[in-house]
């Protein structure tokens, strides 16, 4: 990934796969915004105790950052599912409910969602020109966000998996993301050698680390996208809170940082 200073002092990171490509993609900082402590400073979420009118100003810088209007922004009121919704032009500046993931085909229409550690995922179909983005934190993952992504651009653009590129954004890392025994449960219902995505550095009997990019990972190549059109950022937001936010690391206190991206 890019880090790039804007003119306003926002601080974003884009996707090195997506440089020569006809779609944008941004994922903003905690920096350029007017928030205080403890969402200092560019906090895009009331959910978290900052103020509307904070809120309001800091999306406006971020869209100002990198040229889009906020009222072209479609979002979602996440709930940490698998829903997907197909938007268009008549979704700008609405948010779509009981929804983790945004599917287009629209140009100039941005798409952007919420995190603090879970995982954001981008997927940019270049050959039918379609654009994905969801909010994959450990039930997501577990309950295969990305695959559902997958099979709703397929449904509706007639995508093929191995036109993908994929892009993982800055999230809670393998060394930092500790899970109780009912993550480490349900993966094992879900997933086939779910050990390949947990360790157990403080012994068996202990609480085990999931790595959900690796989890990630093996579900885009499961269903066909090739290794080699996989980005993943390996920026651990627990680890780096100088930059962004980290609802595990700042014990939720903290805001909460977007990804927003557009077809060209």
């Amino acid at each position: 990934m890019q880090r790039i200073i804007h003119d306003n002092s926002v601080i974003t990171y884009t996707f090195d796969t997506l440089a020569e490509r006809a779609v944008r993609a941004h994922v903003s900082t905690r920096h350029g915004g007017v928030s205080p402590e403890p969402w200092q400073s560019l906090n895009l979420s009331i959910t978290r105790g900052d103020t509307r009118e904070r809120v309001e100003q800091n999306r406006d810088r971020l869209t100002a950052a990198v040229g889009i209007e906020a009222t072209d922004i479609v979002r979602c009121r996440q709930v940490h599912g698998t829903g997907v919704a197909k938007v268009d032009r008549s979704h700008a500046n609405q948010w779509i409910d009981q929804t983790d993931g945004l599917i287009t085909d629209t140009p100039g229409l941005p798409l952007l969602l919420l995190f603090a550690d879970c995982v954001p995922i981008l997927l940019y179909d270049a050959q039918r020109h379609v654009l994905g983005i969801c909010h994959s934190g450990w039930r997501g993952t577990v309950n295969g966000m990305v695959t559902a992504m997958l099979w709703s651009m397929q449904a509706a653009y007639d995508t093929v998996p191995a036109d993908v590129l994929a892009c993982i954004g800055p999230s809670i890392g393998p060394a930092s993301y500790e899970v109780g025994p009912e993550v480490w449960a349900m993966a094992q219902t879900k997933f086939g050698a779910p050990e390949r995505f947990f360790t157990f550095p403080n012994g068996p009997e202990r609480n085990p680390y999931f790595d959900l990019w690796a989890a990630n990972v093996d579900q885009l190549t499961a269903a066909g996208v090739p290794l080699a059109q996989i980005e993943v950022s390996s920026i651990d937001t627990a680890q780096t809170t100088s930059d962004f936010f980290s609802h595990r690391a700042e014990q939720g206190r903290c805001g909460l940082f977007s990804m927003v991206a557009w077809l060209t």
